[in-house]
This record gives C-alpha cells, sequence and structure tokens, in this order.
C-alpha cells in the first residue's frame, strides 16, 4: 500500500527469514504451542485433562482463525483472551483447559524470548558468513603492503590482509557474545501473576513439588534447559537489555568497517562493489558513492541509539511489574533485530565484493615511505664510518625541503633523491630504493594475519561448517 506508512526496516532492509519470526503469524503459532506444552504438561503432573483435548489443540495449532480473534478483540479488547476464545472455538473439546491457571505474560513473555533465541541464531550465522568472508579476503592480502594511519595521519605500514584481521576480530568478539547471551536465555515458564505461581498451587492442591515441576516440563517441550527460577509477572528485563547490547555490538563493529571502507574509498584505494547500471549521483554521473557502507553506518548508529531503551525500560520497572514497558518493546526489539540483519547484509554484501587498488597503494606508500625509512638509511650510514649527529642534521634539512615541495609546489616526494645526491651518505637512489621498499616496513603483519586466521579464524569456521555460503544480496 502506498497510503500509509511502512517500516523501512521491512520493505527495504531486513530478510523475510527475520521479518517472519517478528510476524504476527509466528507469534499467534508460538501462543497455541505453548499452551500445548502447558496443557501437556499439566496432564502429565496428574491434572484431568485427556490425550483428546491435547489432540484436538495439536490439530488446529497452525490454521490460526484470524476472524474470529480480531472479531473477539474488538469486543473484549484483550489479545490473548481473544485468541484463548478462537483456539476454543476450533476446539469445543478442550476450550475449558485451555490456558489453565495461566496469565497473559505466560503465551507473551515465553513468545518473545523463543523469538528472540531464533533472531539470535539467523544473526549468529550472518556473522559466521562475514567471518568466512574476511577471512578470505584477509588471507588474499596478507602481503600486500599499504600506508597504515594513526589519528588518521600515515604512520607505520601495515597490510591490506591484516587490516582486515581487525575487522574480523570486531566481528569474533560479537560472536562469542552471541554464543554467551544464547547460552543462558531461559524461558519465564508459568510463574502466575505475580510470579508466585498461586493459580498453580492452587490447581495442585498445594503441591509445590509438582508446581515445580511444571516450569521444567514446559521448559523441555519448547527446547529449553530450564525457566527463570524466580520473576515477577514478567521475565527480569535485564534480558531484553543483554540482548539489545549484543545487537548494538554488532552494529559498532559494522559501523567501524563501514566507516574504514569510506575513508579507503576516498583514498581509491578500496572501493565498495558498484553495479554496472548503478547511479551514484544525480548530479554528478562520474561519482562512486559508498552508499552500502553509508547505509550501513546509518542503520548502525539506530541500532545503537535504540539499544538503550530495554536499559531504559529495565530501570523503571515497578515491584512485580508495569504495563509501560509493552509499547516500547513491540518497536526497539523487532526494530534492533531487523536492523542488524540489514547491516549484516550489507556487510557481507559490501565484504565479498571489495575492489583493491594496488598500484594506487603503492603510490600513496611511495608518498610517504622516504620519511619513514630515513632512520634505517642514517643507520646503514653509520655502519659505513658515518657520524650520526651530521647525518641525523642532513636527514632534518633534506626532510623539511622534500616536505615543502609536496606541501607547497603539490610535487613529488622527492627525498630519496636528496639524499643519494648527498656525498655525506655515500649511497645509491637504487640502494635507497631497496632501503625504502615496502616490504621491509610492514613488521610482522602478513605472519600476524596468517596465525590469526590459522589459529583463531578457522577454528570457529570448522565449528559452523553447516552454516551455508548463501550470497549477501540487498534489496535496493
Amino acid at each position: 500500500m502506498k497510503d500509509t506508512y511502512e517500516s523501512p526496516l521491512s520493505s527495504r532492509y531486513a530478510d523475510d527469514k527475520m521479518k517472519y519470526l517478528f510476524s504476527q503469524d509466528k507469534k499467534f503459532r508460538t501462543w497455541r504451542r505453548l499452551w500445548i506444552a502447558l496443557a501437556e504438561a499439566e496432564k502429565e503432573l496428574g491434572l484431568n485433562i485427556t490425550q483428546e483435548q491435547i489432540d484436538e489443540m495439536k490439530s488446529h495449532a497452525d490454521d490460526i482463525n484470524y476472524d474470529v480473534a480480531e472479531a473477539r478483540e474488538k469486543v473484549v479488547r484483550h489479545d490473548v483472551m481473544s485468541h484463548v476464545y478462537a483456539f476454543g472455538v476450533q476446539c469445543p473439546k478442550a476450550e475449558p483447559i485451555i490456558h489453565l491457571g495461566a496469565t497473559s505474560c505466560y503465551v507473551g513473555d515465553n513468545t518473545d524470548i523463543i523469538i528472540m533465541r531464533e533472531a539470535l541464531q539467523l544473526v549468529r550465522d550472518k556473522l559466521v558468513r562475514v567471518v568466512r568472508i574476511l577471512a578470505k579476503f584477509a588471507e588474499k592480502y596478507k602481503n600486500l603492503p599499504t600506508l597504515a594511519f594513526t589519528h588518521f595521519q600515515p604512520a607505520q605500514p601495515t597490510t591490506v590482509g591484516k587490516r582486515a584481521t581487525l575487522w574480523l576480530q570486531d566481528i569474533l568478539i560479537d560472536l562469542e557474545d552471541v554464543e554467551y547471551v544464547m547460552s543462558g536465555m531461559k524461558l519465564l515458564g508459568s510463574k502466575g501473576t505475580t510470579g508466585t505461581q498461586a493459580s498453580f498451587l492452587e490447581l495442585f492442591d498445594g503441591d509445590h513439588e509438582t508446581v515445580r515441576k511444571l516450569d521444567k516440563i514446559i521448559a523441555g517441550k519448547i527446547g529449553f534447559k530450564e525457566c527463570f527460577a524466580v520473576s515477577g509477572q514478567t521475565y527480569t528485563r535485564k534480558l531484553d537489555s543483554r540482548v539489545l547490547a549484543v545487537l548494538s555490538g554488532i552494529a559498532q563493529s559494522a559501523a567501524k568497517f563501514s566507516n574504514d571502507i569510506r575513508l579507503l574509498q576516498h583514498m581509491k584505494e578500496v572501493e565498495e562493489p558498484f553495479e554496472k547500471n548503478q547511479i551514484g549521483s544525480s548530479a554528478m554521473a562520474y561519482k562512486r558513492n559508498p552508499m552500502r557502507s553509508e547505509r550501513m553506518a546509518s542503520l548502525a548508529r539506530y541500532v545503537i541509539v535504540d539499544s538503550l531503551n530495554p536499559c531504559i525500560t529495565e530501570a523503571t520497572q515497578w515491584f512485580e511489574r508495569t504495563l509501560d514497558d509493552s509499547a516500547n518493546r513491540r518497536i526497539s526489539i523487532p526494530e534492533a533485530f531487523l536492523a542488524v540483519d540489514g547491516i549484516l547484509n550489507l556487510y557481507a554484501n559490501v565484504a565479498d565484493g571489495l575492489v583493491v587498488y594496488p598500484r594506487v597503494i603503492k603510490k600513496h606508500l611511495e608518498s610517504e615511505l622516504p620519511f619513514m625509512a630515513t632512520e634505517n638509511i642514517m643507520m646503514d650510514a653509520v655502519k659505513r664510518g658515518g657520524d650520526r649527529q651530521k647525518l641525523h642534521e642532513h636527514i632534518r634539512e633534506h626532510s623539511m625541503v622534500a616536505s615543502r615541495v609536496v606541501k607547497e609546489e603539490g610535487g613529488k616526494n622527492d627525498l630519496l633523491e636528496r639524499i643519494a645526491n648527498d656525498p655525506i651518505f655515500g649511497v645509491s637512489l637504487d640502494d635507497l630504493n631497496k632501503i625504502a621498499s615496502p616490504e621491509k616496513y610492514v613488521g610482522c603483519a602478513p605472519q600476524q594475519t596468517e596465525d590469526f586466521i590459522s589459529g583463531t579464524v578457522k577454528p570457529v569456521l570448522e565449528r559452523y561448517s553447516s552454516v551455508q555460503n548463501e550470497k549477501a544480496e540487498i534489496s535496493i
């Protein structure tokens, strides 16, 4: 529809799999799955629930009668009770025991946890794909010297591959965080109105041990190891802030990568992919703007700010619960996941199509390396019997003149020529060019890259060998 607002996260950025996880259909199917698990657990623990009732519920687990639920909600103004009613219409035999003893948060909160865990699984797999792509890039360019920067000022050279390991390392940290948070996720379980399980204690005639078993059985049926040991009416919103902190971390890593690519593209050393018919600028036809990297940075900024929402929600919940979290959570959690999904699509797409220009990289290196090579040049001259102090003063003077030529006249860095023409150094230009060979100034960068990929990255990729190599596509 063109006459109503639609979130760009759905229409432009996120994949169908992630969008489905936060859809109404996924939510209501999960509600029914939870009602079935509750009924089965209550039956196993001795309540008067028949297998016929459970089978009837299972037969309608996925064919949700939305029209009935929507009509009922207009009357009762309560989404959970509307769907309890709609499920009961389809399951007349089971109708008396659907949602037995539970509160709305039984389906609402447990569903949120289930969906967040499944969404993190999608995020995890996309992180693995990015790791795979960056590792391949780092391996390919591990030996290619490039000018490195501190304070965005030229510094000792590194290699293109070594620089990629810095991006890789951030993503691996994010992957560790995702794994850690997923490993500790628990269901709310069936805790009742204020978390005391009073309604279930009544159902089971005061048998506390049976009530304790109820949570464990439900967790197992839904695929979780356990439920939160204690809660108010809701699970602690600390979980939401923890999950979105991980998503924020991914956004931070992606933004750093995208900023580096934008700077490199400005220098014409490395470019993001640019398609044959892509338009870079409506006014300047020659331009190849880094629009995908800019989009990554833009979405990342949104996620980083959005991650404050659950922090504030957790901090402002009163006692066993208040409902001022609900509207915020309906927006902030899904949108964080949808945005990160889009970010990782872009990350994989850009990283997989990076174009490297070695000649430009070499040209930039050659413009700065003479200055960086002066210490080695001076030491070699000292070994041949030169006076260190006099050599230092000559190099200082030549460096200042060469610097003026570059900065004030826009000329080529001719420092090596000046040193070659100075008899105090007793060295030829060919010898100086060998001394200033870029490969001599990258330190351990190639070996560090190899060690990092073999020792750190490959074990991770082997652990996730089942994650498929899907081509990173973007919608726009």
